[in-house]
This record gives structure tokens, sequence and C-alpha cells, in this order.
């Protein structure tokens, strides 16, 4: 099968698509044959080693893992002879350790996984398990959100973002988003009470403050952000820095307002498995969508990390593992 590798930190060119044997489930897992993937910012941090403590868990002088992607959607093509929740033909869509960069992967069936909302595509359902695993995590455990809340989501456009502004409103809260001029009225569209162009207003200095500040793009920092934190709010940060780590630290002992981040990708799969469920009734019921960007192929990878980085994306960038299915 072909699988886009990368064994060492660098630029997009380090992404190569090669020929890799094609993986066999063992009896507790299933085959699925990956037709979409999404490209993040951690994918492109991950891929260049970038902030070097991201290295802890991902190896401190190259990869550990030849093949990165952390969110799937596909077909189940076959099955182990102890899977008894999926079966051949299943759509579904999955969070994976690594391994999503390919033709091809193995899961255990206790693993991130579920059916595929019924009325998505694959590079949408995809999407969910990128930047909505990981906004609701933040919101509904870390932040403890709660209906009338007034929630300011900065990076509002982006993967997370996205997701993170139609999820607040889910649980009730004002919600406020931050973005740039160009993605006014797709973050207007999204439910918000009020937007804020950052290019036009810094929020930090507009006298507002808020229950919970969700930093989703890693602009800002608990410092910027204090003095707009009602007492008791809670700053939250999607992006792992030393600084952060040490203020967490520190306000979980002195203070009433605090700063937190949760490590979403250290979950246990019954955990992920539980919110794949609830984000996909969301779906079906039509309140939560997914905002595209653009597909890229397999082939244009490189590309599509390069765009990505430049940080000017709307919603998710899915890339497209087999060229003869319609995401």
């Amino acid at each position: 099968m072909k699988a886009i590798t990368c064994t060492k930190y660098g630029s997009p060119e380090v992404l190569q698509i090669k020929e890799v044997e094609k993986p066999t489930p063992k009896d507790n897992e299933v085959l699925v044959k990956i037709y979409a993937s999404v490209v993040s910012p951690v994918d492109c941090a991950f891929r260049k080693g970038e902030p070097f403590i991201s290295r802890l868990f991902t190896g401190l002088l190259k990869p550990k893992n030849d093949i990165s992607g952390f969110a799937i959607s596909g077909e189940v093509e076959s099955v182990g002879k102890e899977v008894r929740s999926f079966k051949k033909g299943d759509h579904i869509f999955a969070a994976t350790m690594f391994g999503a960069y390919a033709e091809y992967i193995c899961l255990q069936e206790k693993e991130a996984l579920a059916m595929k909302p019924t009325n998505v595509n694959f590079g949408e359902a995809a999407a969910v398990c990128d930047g909505a695993l990981t906004a609701l995590p933040f919101l509904r455990e870390t932040a403890n959100i709660q209906r009338g809340q007034k929630v300011l989501v900065n990076g509002a456009s982006g993967s997370i973002g996205t997701y993170a502004v139609q999820l607040a409103k889910h649980y009730g809260a004002e919600v406020t988003g931050v973005c740039s001029t160009q993605n006014l009225e797709l973050v207007k569209s999204l439910g918000t009470d009020k937007v804020i162009d950052y290019t036009k207003e810094d929020f930090t200095k507009n006298g507002k403050t808020y229950d919970v500040i969700f930093d989703t793009v890693g602009k800002s920092s608990f410092t910027r952000c204090k003095s707009s934190l009602n007492q008791r709010g809670v700053y939250l940060s999607t992006v792992l820095t030393f600084p952060i780590m040490f203020q967490m630290l520190w306000t979980s002992k002195i203070g009433r307002k605090k700063a937190m981040i949760t490590f979403t990708g250290l979950r246990s799969t019954s955990e992920k498995t539980k919110d794949l469920l609830f984000l996909k009734e969301l779906i079906e019921e039509g309140k939560l969508k997914s905002v595209i960007d653009r597909y890229y192929q397999m082939d244009q990878i490189a590309e599509a990390h390069r765009y990505v980085e430049k940080g000017h994306k709307k919603g998710n960038v899915p890339i497209t593992l087999d060229h003869t299915v319609i995401v």
C-alpha cells in the first residue's frame, strides 16, 4: 500500500510517499481502507519537531512513527474473528495515535472509532476527529462550561475554533469569536453572538471580560488575557509551550483565575469513543457541522502542509487517500 512517511524533522519536503506493507488485522482488529484524513497545525508542528517540547511525544532526534496523521474516515475492509461491533463495508470515522496518512490502517475494536455520521462525507467526518474531538473536552471537562457564561474563542475560524464556537453555543454560552476581516461572515454563520476583527481591535484591551477565553491558535497568553477574565475565569490554550505549562501549575495553587491545558491525545480510547458518538448525534441532528476550506489529494501532501502552516485556513483541510472516492 501507499503511505506518506516522515523519517526526519523538517520542511514539507520531508514527507515522502512510499510503498509499505499492507497491515493484516489481528483477531481483535478491523482493517480500514482510509478514504480521508486531515492536515492540522499539530501535524505540521510534529513534522517540524517544533516547539521542541513536542519531541517528548514524537521523538527527540527523529519521528518515532514514520506514518503521521491522527484522524481518519473510511470503510471497513475486513475484521478479526473476535470483532463484534463492526463488519465489512461499515463506514467509520476514528481518532488514531498515528498512521492516518496511509491507504490502510488496523485499529483495535475498542479504539476510538465509531460509525460515520450518515449526513456528512468522508472529509467532513475525518475533520470531526481532529477539531471537534479537541474542542469538546476543553470546553466540557476542562472549563466546565455552563449555560449563560461568556465565552471568547480566539481563532474562531480555524479547525478547532469553528467547532468550539458551535459547541459553546450548544451548551448555552454567549459566544464571542475572534478572527480576521475575511472570516467575519463565516464565524457569524456559526452562531456567534459577537465577532471581533483582530486586525482592528485587541480583545484584551477593550474592557470586556469573559468566563472562558479559549485560545485555539496559540496567539495570546494567560498573562495578556488575565485582565479580560472574570473572577474564577479560565484561560484555555491548545498549544503546548513551557510558559503555559508553568502558568497552569502556578495558577492551580495561587489565584482564582486559571490557565489550563488538556492533553486530548492522551485521553482514554473509551472517552474518545463516547465523544465521537456524542458528536455523531449532534451532526446527524444538524447541530454541528464541519467547515472545509479545501481538499488535497495524497500526492499533494507537501502542498497541503505548506498551506496549513501559513495559518490562514478556514476550518479544516482534508486529504483524500483514495482518489476514486468522492469525499
